[in-house]
């Protein structure tokens, strides 16, 4: 009897599919890679055309050792490895640690670990694409150049286990780029005006907001401005001047990808992107389904594409017609539309059967697994139902040469919300117009109601919105934006405090140093390119050498020009005048994972350390005592009073010296403009006016 071996890449895997096939199999898994660079050098030959050189991991040797004896026994060898770039990598290597000749290489994929899914794909083995492969090195070894070449660097200027990455580097960048924004962001005032009025026979007030004049929308930017409008409208006839009537459709959603999956398990969930992509994976390999055993119940989580196979169509269709009816099926397939190349032409995110409901397995799943699987359910179920109708009123409303708006909208037919509905599309749909209304309609003015405004900066970046950003500018693929964000959140370059990211000090100092030394790293339109080649590497058409060739030499003369640089700074820890209650020695500031603190020289006889305070030469406001530099427990900077706990002032923008010349209260820097620290005064001045 013929014997074969199935090789994968989680043992999770080796029980889901060892169900699916008979005894003529034999399934393995490799646990992740088994080959790579050795850790202790840059791991590619510069002077023989950049070859890699390629070890056993550390503590794969009994793998591969079982893997070999097992290939032996075998008349066949399947690699199952996963249906991307790193999957097909790891087969490759596969290949190699085990000897297999080129004839004995047969490499079979699938989007979803089922019964089904497998048998097919046995049938349809196929070579080792090795542009996939190729695509892969060239990732490496681009990650490995940055990392290895400046990290280093930042050792010697910082401090030891500081690291630098080709993603890495360029996402703290965005993520400091918006934080200057916010710090110089002048918020500006502006004013609404809504109007109530009672209509005969109606119960409700009708509530309409200023728009401007017939001809022009105007902004009321003081209360003197709103002022003047009130009084040109006091004992003014309002009159209905338009009633327009309409229909509005809001489209069903397309199905999930890595990118959306992430965004929208953060905001609805409060998932971290690690978190999504550790609970997604457990859903893919196998979870232990009551009367079914181990199967995988969703498809593979790592894609671009928003592409269903006709099967998974043809069965949410059928299952929605079902259980909703038929007026609840699309009408045509939803496609994301998009510019870009499509990485690995996988599937969408979907359920691996839709008649598989989160109430029928919410039994078989943790907590988790049920919450992310019931949003991956809903969503594709969404995508195949037909899009939600809406039917529309505008009203405008005149008098005294200006302008009212009143605007609402009611649901018609709820199509895809019968399923899915995010919070944000239900808001704003609470107004509800007087039933019949025409310029024939009597309007009696009760009263105004008038709100201050003032403008918001940009938002802090979340989890969410910085992987948007990062898939819109085209840095990362979906594998790479989970570990990236994990990465500078671990290296307490970033805090993350009620789900937004603030730079820390450690990121601030990585950061400048990077963009001083290192601009095209990053910089962000240069890592969009470097992506865009090695994803036409991946499709044959650029040459992997080539890649790493062109980089490697610019990156070579930015280290030695930056060693350089970095060798004129003397590196020698600040002495402060504070001293060490212990040893009487001066205090001296160093750098640890959450910033700047204050050692005692005299270690390691001496291990005296405590928080460094500094100080900004501004009194506080409350008290009197020294305004210092403090960090909330996640790491992100504010400035607060000495005497804290004791006094409560804090500001998260740099107080200055400087006393507002208007009400003589404190001013504070935002960008190049000083602006006093009361709202209500809100007096603005140029730095430049004071230097």
């Amino acid at each position: 009897m013929a014997k074969y071996l199935i090789i994968v890449e989680s043992p999770t895997k080796v029980k889901t599919i060892k169900k699916f096939l008979g005894s003529n199999y034999d399934v393995a898994a490799s646990n992740g890679h088994v080959r790579d660079m050795p850790k202790s050098q840059l791991g590619f030959d510069v002077e023989n055309n950049y070859e890699p050189k390629y070890i056993t991991i550390r503590g794969k040797g009994d793998i591969l050792a079982a893997l070999r004896k097992s290939v032996k026994k075998s008349d066949k060898v399947y690699l199952a490895t996963d249906p991307d770039r790193e999957g097909e990598a790891i087969s490759w290597h596969l290949s190699k640690a085990l000897k297999l000749e080129e004839k004995d290489i047969h490499r079979i994929t699938f989007n979803e670990i089922t019964k089904t899914a497998v048998k097919e794909s046995l049938k349809h083995p196929r070579a080792i694409d090795m542009d996939l492969v190729d695509a892969q090195q060239a990732r490496r070894m681009l990650d490995r150049m940055v990392g290895y070449r400046i990290s280093p660097l930042l050792w010697a200027k910082v401090k030891r286990g500081l690291s630098a990455g080709r993603v890495q580097s360029v996402t703290l960048r965005i993520i400091a780029d918006r934080e200057e924004e916010i710090a110089a962001f002048i918020p500006e005032e502006y004013w609404t005006l809504d109007a109530d009025f009672t209509i005969p026979g109606e119960r409700k007030p009708l509530t309409a907001r200023f728009y401007g004049t017939e001809k022009e929308k105007i902004t009321i930017h003081s209360k003197e401005e709103l002022d003047t409008i009130t009084k040109k409208l006091e004992g003014a006839k309002y009159q209905v001047a338009e009633v327009k009537k309409g229909e509005r459709t809001k489209k069903a959603p397309v199905p999930f990808t890595t990118s959306t999956l992430q965004q929208e398990a953060s905001k609805v969930l409060n998932f971290s992107t690690q978190k999504t992509m550790r609970v997604a994976q457990q859903l893919y390999e196998g979870v232990d389904v009551k009367g079914s055993g181990t199967v995988g119940i969703i498809t593979y989580l790592r894609t671009d594409s928003t592409r269903i196979s006709d099967e998974a169509d043809a069965s949410a269709r059928a299952y929605v017609e079902e259980n909703y009816g038929k007026e609840y099926v699309s009408a045509a397939v939803q496609e994301k539309k998009s510019g870009k190349k499509i990485q690995d032409a996988h599937e969408a995110i979907r359920p691996t059967d839709i008649t598989r409901t989160p109430f029928v397995l919410k039994e078989s799943l943790t907590r988790d697994q049920f919450r992310l699987y019931q949003l991956i359910w809903k969503r594709f179920a969404a995508s195949r139902m037909a899009n939600a109708q809406y039917t529309t009123t505008s009203v405008k409303i005149d008098a005294a040469g200006y302008r009212f708006h009143v605007s609402a909208s009611k649901k018609k037919f709820d199509g895809f919300m019968a399923v899915y509905v995010q919070d944000e599309e239900e808001k704003g749909e609470g107004n509800l117009l007087v039933k019949e209304i025409s310029s024939e309609t009597q309007l009696n003015f009760k009263s105004f109601e008038e709100k201050q405004h003032f403008t918001q900066p940009p938002a802090h970046y979340t989890e969410a919105a910085l992987v948007k950003t990062l898939e819109e500018l085209g840095i990362g693929r979906p594998s790479t934006y989970a570990p990236t964000i994990t990465t500078i959140i671990n290296r307490r370059y970033v805090a993350k405090e009620n789900k937004n990211l603030y730079m820390t000090e450690l990121g601030e100092v990585v950061n400048n140093i990077m963009v001083q030394a290192f601009p095209s790293i990053v910089d962000v339109n240069f890592t969009a390119n470097m992506e865009s080649l090695l994803d036409k590497v991946e499709e044959g058409v650029v040459n992997w050498k080539t890649v790493v060739s062109n980089f490697y030499p610019d990156l070579d003369e930015a280290v030695l020009n930056a060693e350089k640089e970095f060798a004129k700074v003397k590196i020698e820890d600040e002495v402060t005048d504070i001293v060490c209650e212990e040893c009487g020695r001066n205090m001296v500031i160093k750098y640890g994972p959450h910033g700047r603190f204050l050692a005692c020289p005299g270690f390691p006889e001496c291990r005296n350390t405590k928080p460094y305070l500094e100080k900004i030469g501004v009194a506080c406001p409350k008290c009197g005592k020294d305004i210092v530099l403090r960090k909330t427990k996640k790491g992100r900077k504010y400035y607060g009073c000495e005497n804290n706990p004791d006094c409560d002032f804090m500001s998260w923008q740099k107080p200055s010296k400087e006393k507002c010349p208007k009400c003589g209260g404190l001013m504070v820097e935002k960008g190049n403009k000083l602006l006093c620290i009361n709202e209500a005064c809100g007096y603005i001045e140029n730095k430049s006016q004071k230097e």
